[in-house]
């Protein structure tokens, strides 16, 4: 029996928000495979073996994938929203190309839906228009490309989603974003903070840039920050298509 691996997105933490895609791949799973608290969202049962594992070991979760496919083992990797997104459909790649005897190795990536776009959606409309998406962590990048790549994002005129905003390992670095954003955006910049959209914790909030604090993100938020054009109609935010104030 040959195996496979499927790398799936089980959505920002809502059931209904999986895919049935994804739903058939984890019913025919021998193996689940991924970070303990994605992990934990797969049910139990018989046949199924579930490897948790801890943060920041990527790689090592999909050399074992590779190595349990390679034994004929049917293996779900699973990331929370999309696994290509900041997640784990790059780190199969990456482990990939150092294996090569995995080459042959039948893949499948399984799209979800991702935090910025549950996010959004609650929101309204705030990634109408062009927009792009920063991961804030500096633990696979230094501060200095993050911040590189906000100035162009600001320059642009861009909106943004902003992923792992603010850690208590880290907590000054989005008090620096929110500076950078400052200096070059107006202070009437709408920013919406979404925390664990989809699951009981939800929290949503939007402010202007004048009024946004670092302590209103956490790692479950998402931020989103709206473009020169992105307005309120009624509760909703919302970003032009034309994308003009």
């Amino acid at each position: 029996m040959s195996g496979w691996i499927a790398v799936a997105g089980l959505g920002p933490g809502a059931e209904a928000l999986v895919t049935p895609e994804v739903s058939a791949a984890l019913a025919a799973a021998t193996d689940v495979v991924g970070y303990i608290p994605y992990v934990a969202r797969v049910a139990p049962r018989a046949g199924l073996t579930l490897h948790p594992s801890d943060n920041r070991v990527e790689l090592d979760r999909a050399a074992l994938a590779l190595r349990l496919a390679a034994e004929g083992r049917r293996v779900v990797i699973v990331s929370s929203g999309d696994p290509g997104v900041f997640a784990m459909a790059s780190a199969l790649f990456e482990a990939l190309e150092a294996a090569p005897e995995h080459a042959g190795t039948e893949i499948r990536i399984l799209p979800g839906i991702t935090a910025m776009l549950a996010a959004a959606a609650r929101a309204g409309a705030p990634l109408g228009h062009d927009f792009c998406a920063i991961n804030l962590s500096d633990n696979l990048k230094p501060f200095a490309v993050i911040e590189r790549r906000l100035r162009a994002a600001i320059a642009g005129d861009f909106a943004m989603a902003f992923y792992n905003p603010r850690s208590k390992a880290r907590p000054e670095g989005f008090a620096r974003v929110l500076g950078i954003l400052r200096a070059g955006c107006e202070p009437g910049r709408l920013i919406t903070f979404a925390r664990a959209v989809s699951t009981p914790d939800e929290a949503l909030s939007t402010v202007t840039l004048a009024e946004a604090r670092p302590e209103m993100a956490d790692m479950r938020t998402v931020v989103l920050v709206g473009n020169a054009a992105t307005r309120r109609v009624g509760r909703w935010v919302y970003t032009p298509r034309g994308g003009k104030p």
